[in-house]
């Protein structure tokens, strides 16, 4: 497996991103490695905040919200998935699945940074791989904050805006990631903030992993990774822990994912959930201030 790694200089001056990196190396099934950068910040003991980007997206869409969640005391921890931001980027489509992402975050995070009594947040694939990551780990978990997510086991069609999306990505001549996180939120996204989001990836040959992630999503019953999310569905209809969904309003793809978990988690009756109001799928760049106050307030409540 051939790994691209994004020149630093690509990353140097981006707006609002004065974080220091860190990285980890893990081991792949094909006896190489892969470097994972994560962002940790604030203090040393304070309450582990897992947050997972999605797709095409990379820790630049946390910048917003983790100097408030550093400010009330919270550690953060913010990875680039593998083949997204600083970590690096697997350079054939066939590198990816869903399987080996949840791996990856597992020995780079989990593993790596012994996490316990951790918050979760994730949207979109963020989600996918984060609420796996909670279910394979229920004890390192105090509480789940997700929203514009889901854990499908393929036995429900999605979207009409999903199955768009997906037929798009692979399609599509030109993979423009700034342009789509810009499109997929209601703010507009300033010629920097684009321009930062494009960092990562110098040209195409470094975009498998976003190029493919949307197919990764089980789609029918015989998904490779259906039946690992419908075990992890299994623990969530036992979960009595803090679970609160924080879906926005203005997302099609993700418009009405947040039912199955009100539904079926037990931890999620009785809890604070949050319609985001004027927020499009990226929705941390459009509230991020109002979600990062929801975090620390989920945490102050224990």
């Amino acid at each position: 497996m051939q790994s691209l790694r994004t020149p630093d200089d690509r990353f140097a001056d981006l707006p609002n991103y004065p974080f220091s990196p860190n990285y980890v190396d893990i081991d792949d099934q094909d006896g190489g490695t892969h470097r994972v950068h994560y962002l940790d910040e604030g203090p040393a003991d304070g309450p582990f905040v897992l947050c997972l980007h999605g797709e095409p997206s990379w820790s630049y869409l946390y910048r917003n919200m983790i100097p408030l969640l550093v400010d009330a005391g919270l550690r953060v921890i913010a990875p680039d998935l593998v083949g997204f931001g600083k970590s690096d980027k697997p350079s054939q489509k066939s590198d990816y699945t869903y399987a080996r992402h949840v791996a990856w975050m597992q020995e780079a995070i989990i593993d790596h940074l012994d996490l316990t009594n951790a918050t979760f947040f994730g949207q979109d694939w963020g989600g996918l791989v984060g609420l796996r990551l909670v279910a394979e780990n229920p004890e390192r978990f105090a509480r789940v904050i997700i929203g514009n997510t889901g854990l499908p086991t393929g036995e429900h069609r999605p979207s009409d805006a999903f199955m768009r999306w997906q037929k798009y990505s692979q399609t599509t001549e030109v993979f423009d990631i700034g342009f789509l996180v810009n499109a997929a939120s209601i703010t507009e996204l300033s010629a920097d903030e684009i321009a930062a989001y494009d960092a990562p990836f110098p040209d195409d040959s470094y975009k498998a992993g976003a190029r493919i992630f949307p197919s990764l999503v089980p789609t029918a019953p015989d998904d490779p990774a259906a039946t690992a999310n419908k075990a992890a569905w299994e623990v969530f209809r036992t979960w009595d822990k803090p679970f609160i969904c924080c879906f926005s309003d203005s997302d099609p793809v993700t418009a009405g994912g947040e039912k199955p978990f009100l539904n079926l988690v037990p931890g999620a009756q009785g809890q604070s959930h949050v319609t985001i109001e004027n927020a499009q799928h990226f929705f941390q760049e459009d509230a991020g201030p109002q979600l990062a106050q929801l975090i620390v307030d989920a945490v102050a409540r224990g």
